[in-house]
């Protein structure tokens, strides 16, 4: 018989995580263990509970009882695990948490990397990745971004809102001019035509380069992201239109490439078959965060060859990071061993 437990870890942040549709000076995840009888083999999962898609720490540990109740314990093969959280569908979050942990496991009682077990390639020894600047006042972000050392990184990522979006990357430019950027709306603007004149607007602030453009409008606007997608100056990236599923002959009228978090899917293979729908029509690949512990972030290493963008900086925001599995030297993640 199986043990799972789940428990609740509670991450102060650096700084507030401020973004266009909440912000936060503490996050709440879960963690997941699994071992056997004997604990010769464990693995160890998390969950980044998400209000954008009405999961919240309370719904998690609750699911995760009826999962017990229902018969967890017991699965005894992938195949039995699956079957279990199809009959009973958790939270994305707590989904991935529980898939994760269970592949883990497998991983270290055959012996095998867990990139080996999915059939996927090995990750790279240094993995570039992004930084994230938090909205915050303009006159801020020069001192933020000096007390962060953020032109470390390769791609900086800048959340912005239709308030305070062009003073934001005006101050971003004059502080770094050159630099490659990523713009993240999470679904800011409400129609097309707003947004194609605030891309004109910061399209003339000199030395901003921009890498691309992530949801800046809610998925619900299908009709004004295939208006804009030929009418961008910068590739669109789909966020919160692409979650667990979605119709990508659609998606593919609307974006350039996907960003694809491992939290959204619900599991490393969800994961993969959608940055395999993403590849089949044409699209770029993004792996994506959300704030994390190095566990949740070295999960998602174990994909990273895959992605064309990595954002995995989710770790790098926390006050205190619990557990040591990745580490970052001038803009790169690196893994320690499990």
């Amino acid at each position: 018989m199986l043990i799972w437990t789940l428990t609740p870890l509670l991450l102060p942040l650096r700084y507030t995580w401020k973004i266009a549709r909440n912000a936060s000076d503490s996050k709440t995840n879960l963690l997941v263990q699994l071992t056997d009888g004997q604990g010769r083999y464990q693995g160890k999962g998390e969950a980044a509970p998400n209000v954008r898609y009405g999961e919240s720490p309370e719904r998690l540990v609750q699911e995760f009882e009826q999962l017990l109740a229902a018969g967890l314990s017991h699965v005894g093969s992938l195949v039995e695990l699956e079957a279990l959280l199809a009959a009973y569908p958790p939270a994305h979050a707590l989904r991935f948490a529980l898939e994760s942990a269970y592949l883990h496991r497998e991983a270290d009682r055959l012996g095998q990397t867990v990139p080996a077990l999915l059939g996927v390639p090995a990750p790279v020894a240094r993995t570039p990745t992004a930084f994230s600047l938090p909205i915050m006042e303009p006159g801020a972000v020069a001192g933020f971004m000096q007390a962060q050392d953020m032109r470390r990184f390769p791609l900086l990522k800048i959340k912005v809102n239709q308030e305070s979006g062009y003073e934001l990357l005006r101050e971003v430019v004059r502080a770094a001019p050159g630099h490659l950027l990523l713009i993240d709306g999470n679904e800011s603007w409400t129609n097309a035509d707003a947004l194609l004149h605030f891309l004109e607007k910061i399209g003339q602030l000199p030395g901003l380069r921009v890498r691309l453009l992530e949801q800046p409008l809610p998925a619900a606007c299908t009709t004004d992201y295939e208006y804009l997608r030929p009418r961008t100056p910068y590739p669109l990236f789909a966020d919160e239109s692409v979650t667990d599923t979605a119709d990508f002959a659609a998606i593919a009228r609307q974006f350039h490439g996907v960003n694809m978090k491992l939290m959204k899917a619900g599991g490393y293979h969800n994961g993969l078959r959608l940055f395999a729908q993403t590849r089949a029509h044409g699209l770029q690949t993004m792996l994506g965060c959300m704030v994390e512990t190095s566990l949740g972030i070295w999960s998602a290493l174990q994909v990273s060859a895959l992605a064309d963008v990595c954002d995995l900086d989710g770790f790098l925001i926390l006050r205190d990071e619990p557990f040591g599995l990745v580490h970052e030297q001038d803009g790169e993640l690196g893994m320690v061993k499990w």
